[in-house]
């Protein structure tokens, strides 16, 4: 089903899928060190939480090559400084962190340079399996949760792009679509870096999954007007209450949703669950460039020289979403005792 390959490890190498250059053109890079992968990720060539995870998880293990010591205990530190560098890359992803804490354990774990190298590499290929897994696991759950004739929004972009496997939202909407349910698709074109626009719509077309694209202030409209059954989106970061980090204007979706008694769904793997904090005011909000806003493609399109903000998540509380879809299930309320309950991972 994972027909698109968005990261694969080859010879040695990382190829990634460059997707700053979607949706004209389908260049692929090859990657060679740590730090083109912190590069990749900071530009967004690389991009959604699991796909990061996997990326920096491969980072580690290429940044590992590239250490010239033979001493298990000095190679170790200059080890933790390549992961100190990756987790620098991006704050609000707790797949990033996830994966970084489970290359460490590994690592800690070997006997000397060459076995931790081999045994970081395994863990790279493995977390890279697991997560299409994981995705195929979620996909059937959230299918379930969609019936003929449905119109379902959704929000930035959570297809194979953002995970490196089959997707998260965009997975439950292609698994629903492959198993013969007659559904529409509304994408919002996701401010600022249109990732609706240029990631989802090239993922929904490439799928043949009917679907319109709208702008994200049109949302209210179509909720309004009755053109919506369902909303699924994906998640960066939640919090030990259910409390949700995702794309910039999640959270004005959620309310909406709740206005117009609309079901609201988030769907991500357990690894983007940071048990460690109780809530989303603790979650850090990763603030881009303004130019981000101010400019598309190069092309200027506001006045030079004006202040913009450009906060690339917000927070959507647990009492606004309906329902956490995992590849352990689906967490309904209250989100603490269910995320407490679904144990290690």
């Amino acid at each position: 089903m994972a027909e698109l390959k968005p990261l694969e490890w080859r010879d040695g190498k990382l190829i990634c899928l460059d997707q700053t250059r979607l949706p004209d053109q389908e260049i692929y890079l090859e990657i060679n060190s740590c730090q083109q992968v912190i590069e990749a990720i900071k530009r967004l060539a690389i991009r959604g939480a699991p796909a990061i995870g996997i990326a920096a998880a491969y980072g580690i293990a290429l940044g590992s090559r590239e250490i010239r010591v033979q001493a298990r205990e000095s190679f170790l530190n200059r080890l933790a400084t390549v992961m100190k560098s990756l987790a620098a890359s991006r704050p609000t992803a707790r797949n990033l962190f996830w994966a970084i804490e489970r290359m460490n354990q590994v690592a800690q774990s070997g006997n000397d340079v060459d076995h931790i190298q081999h045994l970081l590499l395994q863990e790279a290929l493995k977390i890279h399996h697991e997560q299409l897994e994981n995705d195929l696991q979620i996909s059937k759950f959230g299918a379930n949760l969609i019936s003929d004739g449905d119109v379902i929004l959704t929000h930035c972009n959570t297809g194979a792009l953002a995970t490196a496997g089959y997707g998260t939202a965009l997975g439950i909407i292609k698994y629903a679509f492959s198993a013969g349910r007659k559904i529409q698709v509304i994408a919002t074109e996701t401010r600022p870096l249109l990732q609706g626009a240029r990631l989802t719509a090239w993922e929904l077309q490439k799928a043949g999954i009917p679907f319109c694209l709208i702008t994200d202030s049109m949302a209210g409209y179509f909720m309004l007007k009755g053109r919506i059954s369902l909303i699924f989106v994906g998640a960066d970061r939640i919090a030990s209450n259910g409390d949700t980090a995702n794309k910039i204007g999640t959270y004005t979706l959620a309310v909406l949703a709740k206005e117009h008694h609309l079901p609201f769904f988030i769907a991500a793997p357990t690894s983007t669950i940071d048990h460690s904090i109780s809530s989303g005011d603790e979650i850090i909000i990763e603030e881009r460039a303004q130019e981000e806003v101010t400019r598309i493609k190069d092309i200027n399109i506001a006045p030079a020289g004006i202040q913009a903000n450009n906060p690339a998540f917000d927070i959507t509380p647990g009492l606004y979403i309906s329902a956490i879809i995992t590849e352990k299930g689906i967490l309904k309320k209250p989100y603490t005792r269910a995320i407490q309950q679904l144990g290690d991972y």
